[in-house]
Order: C-alpha cells, then sequence, then structure tokens
C-alpha cells in the first residue's frame, strides 16, 4: 500500500506535538479551546476522548468551536484506525471556513479505508480541484490510488502519470506499474518496475516488482550491469551487505561486467562488502586484486583501503605512506588528489609538522584545479603554527586571504594571522583582532579575538551594537490557512502551507516582516529558515535588529527554560545545540534517525530514560519538543559535569563522550583555539565552532550579566566519570 494511503495522522500524529501555543490561540473566536489543542500538541493519549467530550459539549451549547473540534475529532479518530467513527463524525458537521478541501480529503481517507473506493476517490478527486499544492498534490494521487483499488485502471492512469512526476516516490511509481499493466501497457509497465528496482532497491516494493515483473507475460527484464552496480551501492549504503553480495553473485551469475574496468568494479564493490561485515583481511585482499584493474578503478580502490585502515585512527604512518604510493602511482586520477592531501593532513595528525607544511605547500601545484587548495593552505599554516614557526605560519594564512577571497575559511585565516603576530610577541594587536570582530561578528573568531583582546587588558569592540528586538506585526493574509489549519489541529498541513509561502519569497524586503510574523505566530524554524536564506546581510552586515531576532531565537521558551532550570543546565546552551542541531525545526529527521529538536538518536533516548527511570519512548515521541528536550536537558547537564568547558560539551554531544574525551587526553594543556582546530573530525570541528560561537552570543543577546559570560581559553581536564554514550 502507498505511503500516500496511511491514515493521515498516523503517519503524523506525532508532528502535532510541534504546534507552539502561540499559533494555536491566535485568529478569530472559535478555534477549539487551548487545552485541548495542548493535549494534541504534546500528544496525550488521551487526547481523542478529551476532543470526544469538548465536542459533546460543544453540540449541547451549539459553540461556535463545532466545526474545528469536528475535524478534530475525525482525523484523531482516523488516527487511531477507526475509520467508520472518522466517516460518520466528518461528514455530519460541516467544515471550518477556508478549510472544505482539507476537510473532503479526511473524509475521502475514511471513506478509502472504510472501503468505500469509488466515494473516497471522488472526495479525493474534488479536494484536488478545489485546492491548491501541496494538498492538490497529494488529493491526486490519492484519487488515481483510489480509483486502481476500485477496479478504474483507466481513470487511475492520467492521475498517477501526474502524480509520479509531481511526487515521485516508489509507491506511486509501482501503483503506476499496475495502473499500466491493467489498461495493457506491459512496456510502461515493465519499465516502472524496473526503475523502482533500480532507484528504490531497499523499499520493500523492490522486491514485490522483481515478482510482478517476472509475471509479466513477453520478453524477461534483465538488469544491466550498471543497474545491478547501483542497487549494491544502495544496499551498502543502507547497511545490508549481504543483498549487495547477492547483487553482485548476480553480476557474476549472468556474465554482465565485461571489461577489465567492469571486473575491476566487481572486485572493488566485494571488497567494501567485506569491509562492510567486518573481514578487513578479505576486504584488503579483494581490493588489492582491483588495484591491477585499469588506473581509475585501481586508484580507488587503493584509496578505499587506505580510509579503512584509519578507522578513527588518523596517526597510522603506514596509511599515510600509501597515500604518498597512491599519488604518485596515479596522478591523474581523482583519488590521487584525495589521497595527496590527506597525505599532508595525516602527517598533521601524527606531530610531523614541518614535512606536513612541506607537503601542503606544495598540493596546489600538484592538483591546481582542486577544490581543496584553500584547505591545503589552511593545514600548511595550521601546521607551521603547530611547529612553532609562527612567521611562516602568518604568511600562509596571508596567502589563503589573498588567493581565496570568498573561502569560507576566511575567518579563521584572519583570526590565526594575528595570533600569529601575538605568538611571535607582537603586541600592538587592538585594531587587527578589533577587524576580525567587524568582519565576521557572530563567529567563533570575533569570540576568540575578544578574549585575546582581554587578555591584553583591552576592551574589544561591540560587535552587535543592539541586541535581537521583536515588534508585533500584523499576520499576513497569506498566512490565513496556516493558522485555520492548526487552530483544527492539522499540523503537517498547516507546516506545508507555511513552507509553500516560505517558498515563494524571494526578497529580503518581503522576508523581514513574514519572518516576524512567523516568529509571532511561534513558527521558529521557518523563520529562521527564511532569514537564514535572505537575511544575512541584514543582520551581520548591517546588524539589524529584527534579523538577528530570527537567526538567533529563543525557540519554544518555556519549556527550554524549565527543563534548564530543572537539570541546573544553561539554556542559552541548549539554545546554542538546537540552533545547529535542527535549525529549530521539532520534526527534523536525519539520515541516522536522529530526532527532533535536539536530533536524539531512539537508542539514546531509551538510555537516557533508563538513567532517569522513565518508561523509554516511542521514537516518533521525540518529535515532541516536551520529550525532546526533557530527555536532552539532561544529557547537556551530565555532559556539562564532566567535561566543563563549552567545547568539549560540544564535542561529546556530536561525536560522543568518548571521543571527546580521548581528545581532551591528547591535547592536555592545549589552548582551546588551538585545541578546536585540532579536532580530527571535520564534520564535529565544524560543529563546535559554531555551537561554542553561538552560546556565547546567545548570552551576550539575553543574558541579565552579559559582561560575565567569558570563552575560558584553558581547557580543563575531564572527568574519567560520569555519561559515557
Amino acid at each position: 500500500m502507498s505511503a500516500l494511503c496511511v491514515s493521515p495522522l498516523r503517519s503524523t500524529f506525532f508532528l502535532k506535538a510541534l504546534l507552539p501555543a502561540a499559533l494555536l490561540t491566535l485568529g478569530p473566536a472559535g478555534a477549539a479551546p487551548s487545552a485541548l489543542l495542548d493535549a494534541v500538541r504534546l500528544y496525550q493519549p488521551d487526547a481523542r476522548a478529551l476532543a470526544s467530550a469538548g465536542l459533546q459539549g460543544c453540540v449541547a451549547t451549539r459553540c461556535a468551536e463545532l466545526p474545528w473540534l469536528s475535524l478534530l475529532v475525525g482525523t484523531l479518530a482516523l488516527s487511531e484506525g477507526d475509520a467508520a467513527a472518522a466517516e460518520v463524525q466528518l461528514a455530519s458537521v460541516p467544515p471550518p471556513p477556508l478549510l472544505e478541501p482539507y476537510h473532503a480529503f479526511y473524509l475521502a481517507q475514511a471513506r478509502f479505508y472504510g472501503g468505500h473506493l469509488r466515494q473516497a476517490a471522488e472526495g479525493f478527486s474534488h479536494a484536488a480541484d478545489v485546492t491548491q499544492p501541496p494538498l492538490q498534490q497529494r488529493a491526486r494521487a490519492r484519487a488515481g490510488e483510489a480509483w486502481l483499488a476500485a477496479g478504474r485502471a483507466d481513470l487511475a492512469l492520467p492521475l498517477l502519470d501526474q502524480a509520479v512526476n509531481e511526487l515521485s516516490g516508489p509507491e506511486l511509481l509501482y501503483e503506476r506499474a499496475q495502473a499500466r499493466r491493467a489498461t495493457g501497457d506491459l512496456n510502461g509497465a515493465r519499465d516502472d518496475f524496473r526503475a523502482l528496482m533500480v532507484r528504490y532497491a531497499m523499499h520493500p516494493l523492490s522486491a514485490a516488482a522483481v515478482t510482478r515483473l517476472q509475471e509479466l507475460p513477453g520478453p524477461k527484464v534483465v538488469l544491466g550491469f550498471e543497474e545491478r552496480l547501483a542497487r549494491v551501492r544502495q544496499f551498502l549504503d543502507g547497511g545490508e551487505p549481504q543483498a549487495a553480495q547477492g547483487e553482485l553473485d548476480i553480476i557474476e551469475k549472468f556474465h554482465l561486467a565485461n571489461g577489465a574496468l567492469a571486473r575491476g568494479h566487481v572486485l572493488m564493490e566485494r571488497g567494501l562488502v567485506r569491509y562492510a561485515q567486518n573481514s578487513d583481511v578479505d576486504g584488503d585482499t579483494l581490493m588489492l586484486r582491483a588495484a591491477q584493474a585499469p588506473a581509475p578503478i585501481a586508484a580507488q580502490a587503493l584509496l578505499l583501503r587506505a580510509k579503512r585502515h584509519l578507522k578513527g585512527n588518523s596517526n597510522n604512518p603506514v596509511v599515510q605512506k600509501w597515500m604518498v604510493e597512491l599519488e604518485k602511482r596515479y596522478p591523474r586520477e581523482p583519488a590521487a588528489e584525495e589521497a595527496g592531501y590527506l597525505s599532508g593532513w595525516l602527517l598533521l595528525q601524527s606531530g610531523s609538522y614541518d614535512e606536513a607544511a612541506k607537503v601542503l605547500a606544495t598540493f596546489g601545484a600538484r592538483h591546481p584545479h582542486s577544490h581543496k587548495r584553500d584547505d591545503a593552505v589552511w593545514f600548511q599554516g595550521l601546521a607551521l603554527v603547530r611547529g612553532a614557526h609562527y612567521a611562516e605560519a602568518r604568511a600562509a594564512f596571508e596567502a589563503l586571504s589573498q588567493r581565496f577571497p570568498r573561502s569560507q575559511l576566511l575567518p579563521q585565516a584572519r583570526y590565526w594571522s594575528v595570533r600569529c603576530r601575538q605568538l611571535g610577541g607582537d603586541a600592538a594587536l587592538e585594531g587587527a583582532y578589533g577587524d576580525v570582530i567587524k568582519l565576521f561578528p557572530g563567529s567563533l573568531y570575533a569570540l576568540l579575538s575578544a578574549e585575546r583582546l582581554r587578555e591584553l587588558g583591552k576592551t574589544p569592540p561591540v560587535a552587535f551594537p543592539h541586541p535581537p528586538a521583536t515588534v508585533p506585526v500584523p499576520v499576513p493574509l497569506d498566512l490565513n490557512l496556516a493558522l485555520a489549519l492548526a487552530r483544527a489541529g492539522l499540523v503537517r498541513d498547516a507546516g506545508e502551507e507555511v513552507a509553500r509561502r516560505v517558498a515563494a519569497v524571494h526578497r529580503a524586503d518581503v522576508a523581514l516582516p513574514l519572518g516576524q510574523a512567523l516568529a509571532q505566530m511561534g513558527e521558529n524554524g521557518y523563520a529562521y529558515a527564511l532569514a537564514a536564506r535572505l537575511l544575512w546581510g541584514a543582520a551581520y552586515g548591517e546588524r539589524n535588529p529584527l534579523a538577528l531576532a530570527l537567526l538567533y531565537p529563543r525557540a519554544f521558551a518555556s519549556t527550554v527554560e524549565g527543563e534548564a532550570a530543572a537539570q541546573g543546565v544553561n539554556p542559552y546552551l541548549l539554545w546554542a545545540l538546537m540552533r545547529r542541531e535542527s535549525a529549530f525545526q521539532p520534526f527534523q529527521l536525519s539520515g541516522a534517525n536522529a530526532r527532533g529538536l535536539m536530533q536524539l538518536v531512539p537508542r539514546t533516548a531509551t538510555a537516557i530514560a533508563k538513567e532517569l527511570h522513565a518508561e523509554p519512548p516511542d521514537p516518533d515521541q521525540l518529535f515532541a519538543p516536551v520529550v525532546n528536550l526533557h530527555l536532552s536537558a539532561w544529557y547537556v547537564a551530565q555532559l556539562v559535569k564532566r567535561f566543563v568547558h563549552p567545547a568539549l560539551c560540544a564535542a561529546a554531544y556530536n561525536a560522543g563522550p568518548p571521543a571527546a574525551s580521548r581528545w581532551a587526553d591528547a591535547n592536555a594543556g592545549m589552548p582551546v583555539d588551538l585545541f578546536i582546530e585540532s579536532i580530527p573530525y571535520k564534520e564535529t570541528r565544524a560543529y563546535v565552532k559554531q555551537v561554542v560561537a553561538d552560546y556565547f552570543t546567545y548570552q551576550s543577546f539575553y543574558s541579565p550579566k552579559p559582561d560575565t559570560a567569558r570563552l575560558a581559553m584553558s581547557l580543563p581536564k575531564p572527568s574519567s566519570d560520569g555519561i559515557n554514550f
């Protein structure tokens, strides 16, 4: 069954926890009572019972909230799989103003699940005719599915054709294939089943597509080499090495790998399979066999072997030599570029600073078209700093600024150029550090520059003359539909409508008032996304307080502050982490299955709940801000107890306490700025920089005593006890 066939709230019911209370209470009278909507918002198990009781009282008193309560009760019944009750309820009361298409859509959903397929198809078609995207697209797709289920493939096919183009997805592709087969278009059905197998190898319908292909009359479909290889990669990326191995067996069984290049590719993929199965000896053997293939595969196989042997150990001299040999042997292959860069970086990580600087200094000449040339110059400078060659390091950083004026590394190059002057004995640095603060406000390097100036007995310039400010603005008429949807508890639909409105804005002068309205409604995630896209210059160039408020919101303030107080953790640290983790989007779901505002993985949430002697949350409950913040505030508090310094706490939150503890022990006594630059994981390095900068920016904006917020420039030794997951 299509994902679009999932009960509309079963797949989105937990998103009801996302709606800020402010949004629920906006708009004219007639909304459902706020206590009831809070029950929905917080995902209380008795939300339907509360809603039903409220509806009964409303019917008895003929209250104005009846249309909203009826729609809410009907969709809650649908979310619990009670299609019959949902149909009765939704058919008994007219829809609220503006919501007739949504009412028609959910009534059609109830009828579909109740087995009234023709009525459902007609209802979906009506909803599609009287609304706009995104509901229009969903309704059109559901109409096609309903007509197909009703045995009218001829009516379903044109709708499914359009739906595949608009929405894509394996379910719609499968259903269009079924409709094509039913209408006699066997070649079209073959194409869809084949596309499903290749594009969505991990999806359960991929296996069904294999069966359906074999059932079709006519020539049997055999996937080609590239198609099988695409499936191999999907299975490996999805953590299914056994399935990938099965695809490789098929390639060899049917002799699909023609030529030395293709055969080498198969060997390399088999090596990756064995690595994924933690059989490194077999994996190495296969990679070395693949290295006998033509250069493109040989170089890639050797690089994969070398990177496998790093396994988090960036001080492996053997791997560094492999990288050097690879670059010399295959200088024109893409793998050589990465190997050449990594060979210098590994020398830096192993403490061979002078040699690292030499290798990185010549990287640009060896690979003049590489996108890593600025990175190589940066790490060349860092290696020189670590080797105490401050004048040469400064020259490297200044060269980076001159040669790559648009590089994202410019802030750190400017800071370290000044820092090298200080390390070399220059004390007249007030203007130089001040320029970093003025040029890159809100960055880690502005923060570090301010601390360095204080060490010199100087008062740093103020990065932002005026703190964030908010002013009441009228809610634009364009958001009336979103407000109406929110008042009926249809949070997914409200979010889609807001997202549609936000995506249509392309000018800063329009973005600012819309962002203010969204923030006023409690939609901080959408307001932040809009500001990050269009108001960067207004915030950091013009220092506009209204734009800054959108980029540094105190989202879910009462919950954050309450949990912070309960756990004894600074609320500004929670907001800084939230800004990086989810950009204030409570429904955020990562590829690693991290969920919600603070991106908790279900496994970690279960471990936290155990420590709190509480029931482990259902994974979808992590989308609820109150649940997510309750668990994550405790976790952050434990990290603070163990690691103390915000840089170490951020590193532990991103990479885990064991890694943070290992880095702290290996770099004991190192200044904070150098420690952060020396974090071996690129992702964690960037993460720590942003979280630390945001933490102190939040405090400078909102703390009652902002002048007391200072970044300690030396790292404390973390406790060996405490949280370790």
